[in-house]
């Protein structure tokens, strides 16, 4: 039976036209549907073509998470209010149904918006905030670490004070690191976070920086930044230089290694140990970047300065990653601009900008768009919304195929796919 998740913003039209629609389904006898109506709603000996939209809604609300329809309905209109800043309907809500300042604010258990005061604190709805503390509202920890990973810093001010101006605590630089928030890292450091503990233990996730889904690469280079101000060491190593955005750092490894633009660095070499990165899973990219180039690298993480300096360096276009013992490997960077992570946000809720530039960049340089490997890929469990968790495997396909075949759509670069067919690429 199927569970289903309440959006961050959800939409109440929707929702009753996917009532409409499952009304529709369970009087055609669809096995699914009937299902649905067997599993949650309460009267189990309910015969389809008695159901009315009134069942269906139940239904629904059930596989939302919801106990009635009503309490669904609550829900989307609590979240539509504090999206629009309508202080009196939140108000309203909240004081029809107490029970609604405490529970999560979109239902599921595994949001973290929160109950509407943490909800708030994510919009920077200041106003809403301390309405909701007069009522009684007590997630005030939780929305202060939301409020500063959200980078809404006067909603963090308002709450630490609420608060009684405690110290931020050792995990706090957590919530900023995700977001790459500049703002947020730097409001916590002016309230007391610190990069190490007493033992000397790295406190400063920067693995959290270098494995999080968003790409920012100038914000990401400035909280590097801001952490080694507060006396974070890196690991001298090209990637380490790579993830800072320090070409000049770069320049000089080159000049100790003439190899370094033909060198493939292990998992390990891009996500250090001493840094924090643990299991290879946790770092969110598309295609693999486990014995890449830096090349590579520069096409998952939005780095078009290091990759121009790269190639007018003399970097091989065509370079290919390492190939392991099963026989996976030996894509080019070409591939990555296919499937990466800065294309799922290109594609996320239709966000765009719908172009390819480093395909363009790669393909002008002479890259070879017929080139063929096998590569092997299992998403972030993060990403369960849009793929199955599972291991997939792709052999010798191209990069023109490697996008047509792969399973997670929402990874994959249109516009790159065209302009590689464009090419001459063929699957």
């Amino acid at each position: 039976m199927s569970v289903r998740r309440l959006p961050v913003r959800p939409d109440l039209d929707q929702l009753k036209n996917q009532a409409k629609e499952l009304l529709a389904a369970i009087r055609a006898g669809e096995p699914d549907a009937t299902a649905e109506l067997r599993q949650h709603h309460p009267n189990r000996t309910l015969e389809p073509s008695n159901i009315k939209l009134a069942d269906a809604q139940v239904v629904l609300a059930r596989m939302y998470q919801a106990s009635s329809w009503m309490r669904l309905v609550q829900a989307v209109k609590l979240a539509d209010a504090i999206w629009r800043d309508d202080l009196h309907a939140v108000l309203e809500l909240v004081t029809k149904s107490r029970n609604l300042l405490f529970e999560e604010t979109i239902i599921r258990s595994d949001s973290n918006w929160g109950p509407p005061m943490t909800y708030a604190a994510n919009l920077g709805r200041d106003r809403i905030i301390q309405a909701l503390h007069e009522a009684g509202d007590t997630d005030h920890r939780s929305a202060w670490g939301r409020a500063v990973l959200q980078g809404k810093i006067e909603s963090a001010k308002l709450l630490r004070i609420m608060l009684g101006n405690p110290v931020m605590p050792g995990d706090g630089l957590g919530g900023p690191a995700y977001t790459l928030s500049v703002e947020g890292t730097l409001y916590a450091f002016g309230v007391g976070a610190r990069v190490y503990d007493g033992d000397g233990k790295l406190l400063a996730p920067v693995d959290v920086v270098l494995e999080t889904d968003g790409r920012n690469p100038a914000a990401k280079h400035k909280i590097l930044e801001l952490y080694e101000q507060q006396g974070v060491v890196y690991p001298d190593t090209p990637t380490m230089a790579l993830h800072r955005g320090r070409i000049d750092l770069l320049a000089e490894h080159l000049r100790r290694d003439p190899n370094l633009l033909s060198r493939m660095f292990s998992h390990r070499e891009i996500y250090p140990s001493e840094m924090g990165c643990l299991d290879p899973i946790n770092a969110t990219v598309g295609t693999p970047l486990g014995g890449t180039t830096l090349l590579h690298m520069c096409v998952e993480y939005d780095e078009m300065d290091i990759a121009l300096w790269l190639l007018d360096q003399g970097m091989d276009v065509n370079a290919r990653s390492a190939v392991g013992a099963s026989g996976f490997g030996g894509y080019t960077a070409l591939f990555s601009t296919v499937v990466s992570q800065p294309n799922f946000w290109m594609n996320y809720n239709k966000r765009g900008p719908f172009a390819a530039p480093f395909t363009s960049l790669l393909l002008e340089r002479g890259a070879d768009p017929n080139i063929r490997a096998s590569i092997w890929k299992e998403l972030h469990p993060g990403h369960a919304k849009h793929a199955d968790g599972m291991r997939h495997e792709y052999r010798n396909v191209t990069a023109l195929s490697w996008g047509r075949q792969f399973h997670a759509p929402i990874f994959v670069s249109e516009p790159a796919l065209r302009l590689i067919e464009a090419a001459g690429g063929a699957e």
